[in-house]
């Protein structure tokens, strides 16, 4: 099986080299770079499996970088902040990232983020469990919701019948709120279902990737109901 690879860009040379040796010793290919320049340089060039960023950078900040990254690629991103209060994670997860983890991190904590972020980029479809049988429409596989189609099986999407483009993660929600219509998730339930967290998470990263995949099927798709959760409208 061909290693991972991360690229890693981070302008501290004792987080970048001892972080690069420790996901080094879990088996993955590591490049690692000290500013955003270099760093969106080097994804062009090597087209990694998986992107970590460090929010403040020279250069090219991480959430600048971050979004130059989404423009070309879906390839999962973690931002990596000092500040787990800070308005740049938010901005981080707005500009596409998947997942922010919190300086000052423990390796097992990275590595253990990471292969759930690639487990889930791997598996898009498993989301949705027996959501085919519960389809809107005649067509295998494909759930209807208005002029809203979730093709549960080409993992295709399209509104009023033009394709929109999703990330694996926004897929991966989508395909929570479809295979339940009309039914309230709460963000603990989606953080465990859809990012994999076994443990409590920060229930930002669900209220932005609700806003981000409400820009491309449509504000009123998804409604919020307060205190609870959200909820696809059937």
């Amino acid at each position: 099986m061909a290693e991972t690879h991360v690229l890693f860009v981070e302008d501290d040379d004792v987080i970048r080299e001892a972080t690069q040796l420790a996901l080094e010793r879990d088996g993955f290919n590591v490049t690692a770079m000290p500013d955003g320049l270099a760093g969106l340089e080097a994804f062009r060039a090597n087209r990694p499996d998986i992107a970590l960023l460090d929010v403040m950078l020279p250069g090219l900040d991480g959430v600048s970088l971050c979004r130059r990254i989404r423009d070309e690629s879906t390839v999962p991103v973690i931002m990596l902040s000092a500040r787990a209060d800070s308005i740049d994670v938010v901005l981080g997860l707005e500009a596409g990232a998947d997942d922010y983890v919190t300086k000052p991190f423990d390796g097992a904590v990275l590595v253990a983020r990471i292969r759930a972020v690639l487990r889930r980029f791997g598996h898009a479809s498993g989301a949705a469990g027996d959501s085919g049988e519960a389809g809107q429409s005649g067509e295998r596989g494909v759930l209807t919701f208005g002029d809203l189609e979730v093709d549960t099986e080409g993992m295709e999407v399209r509104r009023a019948g033009v394709p929109v483009g999703l990330t694996p993660t926004e897929m991966r929600l989508l395909l929570e709120f479809s295979s339940a219509p009309g039914t309230v998730l709460s963000r603990d339930k989606l953080l465990e279902r859809v990012w994999d967290y076994g443990w409590g998470g920060d229930t930002r990263v669900v209220d932005v990737h609700v806003q981000r995949l409400r820009t491309k099927i449509g504000q009123d798709r998804i409604e919020t109901v307060r205190g609870f959760g959200y909820k696809l409208k059937a």
